[in-house]
């Protein structure tokens, strides 16, 4: 049988091309903080993006004559997933050129982890870190935290893929077309958002005990949900007045943009009368008051504190972000099962946050209610119905199947990893933390520990789960099926 690639790879490599061009951009604002503290590799942020800026430029203009041709299904899947790689690619430069990493392989871990909006470190003592390379990190997942809402919203809904649908289905009568005619004006308006909560975070942050270096990176990690900090003990260096502050920007990040947009917009309260949103906030208030609890009356910590820590561990581990201001581990034992068991559930569709996502879980307890009352009744027409809306069978079937392949995907990285020498918690937690982009584990990976001890190839294992858990599995899965290079 043969096979004839359909990809227009002039056309692809002029989109890699303007997205080098906005990464050196980024790149050389990192460059006031360079020279504001120099120090002895203070060449390799300008060099970086120096290389970065001349790769884009030499792509465009060496593609110009196909500046007009239109993309198709198949180019617009290889671009989501080669993008991922080529920003980490030359966002891993800074890292190797300022010796913060010891070899390609870590550098590239760390650039994919922050454009993943991962936030597994390979880094140790993070505070021995230069400045401006603690930023590009931070920044690496501002970028990526803000690319996957971009890709969502003007490339995604286009391939008409299972999946697609999280970001735009139809919540309480308002259709993605009613956010606005045009995508690129929508994408505009919701970068507004993104660029006004990371600076109002950056602003509360700074009233605070951070400088401003400090509420900047935090902020940029926040509105991603990344978690990279520049503290090796993360939000627990740092006052109670920070940590409540990230938690509040935390449940932002963690809602789906679209219905933010749509509240903010008409001055509603769309996003509360969203069942996604409220299942969201039942399962943080429930299982924050439950570990509290626990904490209180079986680990004898204090009142404050329990609540305290307890919300914001769970907050942190549903919305993927992986910030952490106690070691969990040091919890009773059913403490940080439960934080594992979250790290698998995730926040809104149509957010920065990775895992499953809430609107699936919702579908499939949902659906398996009904399904025991389809065995009493079988000739009843019982719907799955989402926000009094009903959702097809084959949408239904696709749901269920994403949240059957992500659960296998796990299994396997931790079979991998277990079978490379890690112990069954760190292969457990590093698997569910990469695929679900939480970066923060359990056992070896749990708060402040760091993935520098895997082997190479569980590195690389790990890196493909992250890629796989960021473009949400199907798109990355499409590529490599036959169906999709057919002729």
């Amino acid at each position: 049988m043969k096979f004839k690639s359909k990809i227009n790879i002039p056309l692809v490599l002029r989109i890699e091309g303007f997205l080098l061009l906005m990464e050196s951009f980024f790149m050389l604002t990192v460059l006031p903080v360079t020279y504001l503290h120099h120090g002895l590799y203070v060449f390799s942020m300008p060099f970086s993006a120096l290389i970065t800026l001349l790769t884009g430029v030499i792509l465009i203009i060496a593609t110009r004559q196909h500046k007009n041709e239109k993309t198709t299904s198949r180019d617009g899947v290889f671009v989501v997933c080669i993008s991922w790689l080529v920003l980490s690619l030359f966002g891993a430069m800074p890292y190797l050129l300022s010796k913060s990493v010891p070899n390609f392989t870590d550098g590239f871990f760390e650039a994919l982890s922050g454009f993943t909006t991962t936030g597994a470190t390979i880094l140790t003592r993070i505070e021995t870190v230069p400045k401006d390379i603690l930023l590009w990190r931070s920044m690496t997942q501002w970028i990526g935290g803000l690319a996957i809402i971009v890709f969502s919203i003007a490339i995604l809904p286009y391939l008409s893929m299972s999946g697609m649908q999280l970001f735009i289905s139809e919540m309480n009568g308002i259709t993605y077309d009613k956010l606005h005619p045009r995508i690129m004006h929508t994408v505009w308006r919701i970068w507004g958002i993104y660029l006004f909560f990371t600076l109002l975070e950056t602003l509360l942050l700074y009233l605070g005990d951070m400088d401003f270096y400090d509420a900047l990176c935090h902020s940029m990690s926040t509105i991603s949900s990344g978690g990279f900090s520049t503290r090796t003990e993360s939000l627990g260096a740092f006052s109670n007045y920070s940590q409540v502050v990230v938690s509040v920007f935390m449940v932002l990040s963690g809602c789906n943009f679209s219905l933010l947009l749509l509240s903010l917009s008409w001055r509603s309260f769309t996003i509360f009368r969203n069942q996604e949103f409220r299942n969201f906030l039942h399962y943080v208030l429930v299982a924050s008051v439950a570990i509290a609890l626990v904490l209180v009356f079986v680990a004898h910590h204090s009142l404050g504190t329990s609540f305290r820590e307890a919300f914001f561990s769970v907050i942190s581990t549903m919305t993927t972000t992986g910030f952490f201001v106690s070691d969990y581990m040091a919890w009773p034992s059913f403490l940080w099962v439960v934080l594992f068991l979250l790290m698998f559930i995730g926040a809104c569709s149509g957010s920065t946050s990775g895992g499953v996502k809430m609107f699936r879980h919702l579908i499939f307890v949902k659906n398996s209610v009904l399904e025991l009352k389809r065995i009493i009744h079988p000739n009843a027409m019982l719907p799955v119905k989402v926000n009094g809306k009903a959702i097809s069978t084959s949408g239904v079937f696709k749901n269920t199947t994403f949240i059957i392949i992500y659960f296998l995907f796990f299994l396997v990285g931790g079979i991998l990893l277990l079978f490379t020498g890690s112990d069954f918690n760190t292969a457990l937690g590093a698997s569910v933390a990469s695929l679900g982009n939480v970066g923060t584990g359990i056992g070896n990976v749990g708060p402040g520990g760091s993935y520098v001890g895997f082997p190479l190839f569980d590195k690389w294992i790990l890196m493909l789960l992250m890629l796989l858990g960021r473009v949400e599995l199907f798109t990355l899965i499409t590529l490599f099926s036959r169906g999709f290079w057919k002729n």
